[in-house]
């Protein structure tokens, strides 16, 4: 099997330029990227690296209150 050199790859990159533009051209690369990923994750079974990241104050919602339920707050 040969090897894929610098010039094989440089072909192909401007092949992909000319067909998808370079408007598209991240955009695809990302999605291709993050399919593979997925793909890995599904075949290894390793959880998602976002389960395993602790939320931090940044990311939390405050919950507001149900209809009808009464709050109360607490002094210090």
């Amino acid at each position: 099997m040969p090897n894929i050199g610098p010039m094989e790859l440089a072909v192909v990159l401007i092949i992909a330029l000319v067909v998808f533009g370079p408007k598209r051209l991240p955009h695809l690369g990302r999605s291709l990227g993050q399919g593979m990923r997925e793909f890995k994750q599904s075949i290894s079974g390793a959880p998602d690296e976002e389960a395993l990241e602790p939320a931090g104050p940044a990311t939390e919602i405050a919950a507001e209150p149900a209809e009808g339920e009464v709050v109360t707050e607490h002094q210090a």
